[in-house]
């Protein structure tokens, strides 16, 4: 079941159909749910929809109002067809012919009533399609360690089985996170198993209006962190796992990791760094791992300076801003 969040999308969405369209060695129906495009990107659907045979195109209805790329996706997962696979299409990609069929394949090694993910490497390209770069490498583990402080499911790569759709729909993503972070987060902590492909399965278009983009350099992706600082990174980082907590099918393991971190808020520094350590949370290099460390020291002392600007200039018994 092949998940397609459309939001005006025309100008290379033909060309992602069309991928979609020479996928081999695997059976597939598209959901589609267009997220109130002023373009002529339903009229795309619809005629892509009438190549097809009857039924193998689904249309979500819209509703009454624009719900965003993760609400979207959420909205797409949670009103699919039962499926035995589920994998998240963008609308400005291209497939590589074998992309279903690698995932299917990997997949298929796993047993089906624990919660599986595939993810793959991307060839990032320009809006005309001239070759930037591969998407970054993950020679760690993936791990619901790795997950608390780092994505490395990239959402238009993921296909799951109906048991990690089940558990993605259990407890919803928090705002402050992003479907495919929340796909890895929740695969991990519930047992499941992750499969990261190394081989690129498609090609990742970066342009202009990509919600998120994608940086192949580590240097352009170090300075793009930086420029952003570590607060909104940190408070998004507790944020999920405060909300990861409520899920009901929680190993104890990673019960006690997500306590671990939810607690850093209000954490001295000292202690902070004890419960990072005591955690074993890492990043997919050591480089990454020491930005980690040190965002975290720096996101501390934001904390202690938005708490001290507020009782200073704030009322007597009013509150701070949530950093």
């Amino acid at each position: 079941v092949i998940l397609l969040a459309t939001y005006n999308g025309q100008d290379f969405l033909h060309e992602q159909l069309r991928s979609l369209r020479n996928q081999t060695d695997v059976n597939w129906v598209l959901v589609v749910r267009d997220d109130h495009s002023t373009d002529a990107t339903p009229e795309v659907i619809d005629a892509f929809a009438r190549s097809c045979p009857p039924g193998q195109v689904v249309r979500i209805p819209s509703g009454e109002k624009r719900l965003g790329a993760v609400e979207n996706f959420v909205t797409l997962l949670r009103e699919a067809p039962l499926g035995a696979r589920y994998a998240f299409c963008d609308q400005d990609d291209i497939w590589f012919p074998d992309k279903l069929a690698r995932a299917s394949r990997l997949l298929g090694c796993h047993d089906p009533n624990i919660p599986a993910l595939y993810c793959a490497r991307q060839t990032v390209v320009s809006r005309d399609l001239r070759e930037i770069g591969l998407s970054p490498a993950a020679p760690r583990r993936p791990s619901l360690r790795n997950a608390l402080v780092q994505n490395i499911a990239v959402g238009c790569t993921v296909v799951m089985n109906e048991t990690a759709r089940q558990a993605f729909l259990a407890v919803p993503p928090p705002p402050e996170s992003f479907h495919d972070w929340w796909c890895y987060l929740v695969t991990t902590a519930t047992g499941g198993r992750v499969v990261f492909d190394t081989s690129p399965v498609m090609h990742y278009r970066q342009h202009g209006s990509n919600v998120v983009g994608m940086q192949p350099d580590l240097r352009a992706r170090v300075l793009n962190a930086a420029a952003r600082g570590p607060a909104i990174f940190m408070q998004r980082v507790v944020a999920q796992a405060e909300e990861l907590l409520k899920h009901p099918n929680l190993t104890s393991d990673a019960r006690a990791l997500l306590q671990n971190i939810s607690s850093l808020r209000t954490a001295s520094l000292i202690d902070k760094m004890k419960s990072c350590r005591r955690a074993g949370i890492y990043r997919q290099s050591r480089l990454e791992d020491a930005a980690l460390y040190a965002w975290i020291v720096s996101w501390h002392f934001h904390l202690a300076f938005s708490k001290k600007g507020s009782v200073s200039t704030g009322p007597a018994h009013g509150k701070g801003e949530r950093a």
